[in-house]
């Protein structure tokens, strides 16, 4: 990455913004100064610039929830940056997973033009989750017991499936199906893998 490319603003900062990698949900908007940028290319983990504490902050550095850098890009004028990452922890200061958590639109009555929009918003979730592990949470404890639990779930739910289609049985069989799908995307959540990439992979089969 060629930073000397990259445009700061008069105060030489640049906004970026911050993105899970995994569930592509955006969690924050912070800034970087030349100096932030180039210490979390070198920690892998994301450093901004306070502008009210006019300081360094490494992110999580007190409290933990750091952020692991998979990958930055910058937009086509050079002046913003997408800042990709595995966050260990919520996000925002007030404890919750992103910072955009309020909404000016209402679309509880909105038309669903994504049929598939229910395997984004279960990303969303499965990402909040390992990132926050909320107590009494199936998916937390899951998470939390690691990835051969979670494997244990899949083989599980795999012959569920089997039995459900030789019976016959539709309803089981869409009921086990979807089980499979959402312990399918929670191991792909805590090996930090985007469905979009298996998703690539089909489509570059397809073609």
């Amino acid at each position: 990455m060629n930073i000397d490319g990259i445009k700061f603003d008069e105060q030489g900062l640049v906004p970026a913004i911050v993105q899970d990698a995994r569930s592509k949900s955006v969690l924050t908007l912070a800034y970087m100064s030349e100096e932030s940028l180039r210490k979390t290319l070198q920690l892998e983990e994301t450093v901004f610039y306070s502008r009210s504490r006019q300081e360094l902050w490494h992110k999580g550095e007190t409290s933990g929830n750091t952020q692991k850098v998979t990958g930055i890009h910058y937009d086509c004028d050079q002046d913003a940056l997408l800042v990709q990452v595995v966050p260990s922890g919520p996000a925002c200061h007030k404890g919750d997973y992103s910072c955009f958590t309020e909404s000016l639109t209402v679309t509880e009555n909105k038309q669903k033009e994504n049929r598939y929009e229910i395997l984004d918003q279960l990303q969303d979730v499965l990402a909040e989750r390992k990132s926050t592990l909320p107590k009494d949470s199936y998916t937390s404890k899951l998470f939390q017991e690691g990835v051969d639990r979670i494997a244990k779930k899949i083989g599980e739910e795999a012959g569920e499936v089997i039995i459900a289609a030789k019976n016959d049985d539709p309803e089981e069989l869409a009921m086990e199906s979807a089980d499979l799908l959402f312990h399918l995307l929670m191991i792909l959540t805590d090996r930090g893998v985007p469905f979009d990439e298996a998703l690539r992979v089909l489509e570059k089969r397809h073609s």
